[in-house]
């Protein structure tokens, strides 16, 4: 915490006050010029939201970050802070955060004009900056901007149009500040029109009383496109007031998602250590939130958030452990069958269309892990073939034959031991898996064993049926 100062000492530091908007352009230009990283953690935006959001800041613009749920707008806001300086000198005891060489209130005013330079500066951290508020269709005018306090009014015997009788809602109170206003679009039309004045003529309105106040306040807004359409919309004046529209997007590759979902997920360094999870295991749980993306069962409007992938990983691993608890081993290997643990993560993430609530939140979820074992089976064998001719060899045709007088169970709970020496026995599964993923580690040699026998089945080409304690591959 910074030590208290006075106006005079202050003035003797050399300090310049700054509008916010000089205060955050200053320091991105510095930072730019010193080649330090700027926004950092906004994986996969480097090219295309953090230029766009650079060249926001440096016009001085209020900012409305449209995009589908997910897409780390909130998180963009919050890396805004870091752009602040690391303290802000304010008058003691104001509620509004005022400038000593330009106050706002008859408080900070009325304490210049009888202390003058012995006026008392306190100090405020940059994380007491950041306000946020969810719009939502019960937030009124008193919450945003304030409300007159009819007991200050009579024991000071001051009349309503007096500043002094205000209690001041979250708005003033984010003067000087970062204020972040999430799903605009579902704040009442009539409370979007109460902050016209404020992002431009810099003055309030309570009860008919109106109040110059030129509050200094970086607005950034969030909103889903959608709900231009749906629950409600950005009345026009207030679009035309926001400087800039940023679009976010969810991440275009698989690299990406990983890099995201690696860098969120809450997996303690001991879970990372005894778990090891294969890498195509870690891509096919991406592919699971793309596949979604594009599935015909989900509302494309709504987004698949990219909390999917990290929840999912979280399930993921937390079969791991339970496994190892249940076994007593101090490490284990992920494997497909444990995906089947990222269902409740899927399930709660996603908004069926009536195609997805005719078929059932879990069944469209399977559906998608099916869907996504099949791109990733895709990318590493040959395609299965729908239809083929009786007598016709297929790469798969051996494996399938194995099948005709043999099954296969996976336990759940089985050793890693156990259950990829029963996978190995498929002599000509392992003959499949030299001659197409040769290159892979052995780890993910022993995923593909799983991912063959999956998308044979998911193809029709082998029977499968799962219980809460196994899975069983046999003949269709």
């Amino acid at each position: 915490m910074k030590p208290e100062t006075t106006f005079k000492e202050l003035k003797a530091s050399g300090y310049a006050h700054k509008t916010i908007n000089e205060e955050i352009q200053h320091n991105l230009i510095t930072r730019i010029q010193a080649k330090q990283p700027v926004f950092e953690g906004l994986v996969g935006y480097e090219d295309t939201v953090v230029p766009q959001l650079k060249k926001a800041i440096l016009a001085g613009h209020h900012i409305n970050l449209l995009g589908l749920r997910g897409q780390a707008k909130t998180r963009i806001a919050r890396s805004m802070v870091d752009l602040l300086d690391e303290y802000m000198p304010v008058v003691k005891g104001s509620e509004i955060n005022d400038s000593p060489f330009e106050p706002i209130s008859k408080f900070a005013k009325d304490t210049l004009d009888e202390l003058g330079d012995k006026t008392p500066i306190a100090w405020v951290h940059r994380s007491a900056r950041f306000f946020e508020k969810l719009a939502t269709p019960d937030v009124n005018i008193s919450d945003l901007i304030g409300d007159i306090d009819p007991i200050k009014a009579a024991t000071l015997k001051l009349p309503y149009s007096d500043e002094r009788v205000l209690h001041y809602g979250m708005i003033p109170r984010a003067n000087r500040c970062i204020f972040v206003l999430n799903e605009l679009p579902d704040l009442q039309a009539r409370i979007q029109v109460s902050l016209f004045n404020i992002l431009q003529e810099g003055d309030i309105q309570i009860r008919g009383f109106q109040l110059r106040m030129p509050l200094d306040i970086q607005f950034v807004f969030t909103a889903n496109p959608e709900d231009y359409t749906n629950r409600g919309s950005i009345v026009t004046p207030l679009k035309d007031r926001i400087g800039s529209q940023i679009f976010t997007h969810y991440p275009k590759n698989i690299a990406l998602a990983r890099a995201i979902t690696e860098q969120e997920a809450k997996i303690s360094q001991s879970d990372k250590a005894a778990i090891h999870i294969p890498e195509l295991a870690k891509n096919l749980l991406e592919e699971v939130s793309f596949v979604a993306r594009d599935s015909e069962y989900v509302d494309a409007k709504s987004g698949v958030s990219a909390r999917l992938s990290i929840s999912a990983m979280e399930n993921l691993v937390a079969a791991g452990k339970l496994r190892m608890i249940e076994t007593q081993t101090q490490s284990t290997t992920i494997r497909l069958v444990d995906f089947m643990s990222i269902i409740p993560s899927i399930t709660g993430k996603i908004e069926l269309v009536y195609e997805g609530e005719q078929e059932g939140a879990d069944e469209v979820a399977k559906m998608l892990i099916d869907a996504a074992v099949l791109m990733q089976f895709n990318q590493l064998f040959p395609r299965i073939p729908k239809l083929e001719k009786a007598g016709t060899k297929t790469p798969y045709s051996d494996t399938i034959h194995w099948f005709e007088k043999n099954y296969l169970e996976l336990n759940y709970t089985d050793t890693d031991e156990v259950f990829f020496t029963s996978l190995k026995s498929i002599k000509p599964l392992n003959e499949l898996i030299e001659k197409n993923v040769a290159h892979l580690s052995d780890s993910d040699k022993d995923f593909c064993r799983e991912l063959v026998l999956w998308a044979l089945a998911v193809s029709n080409k082998l029977g499968k049926t799962a219980t809460d304690a196994l899975y069983k591959f046999d003949a269709s």
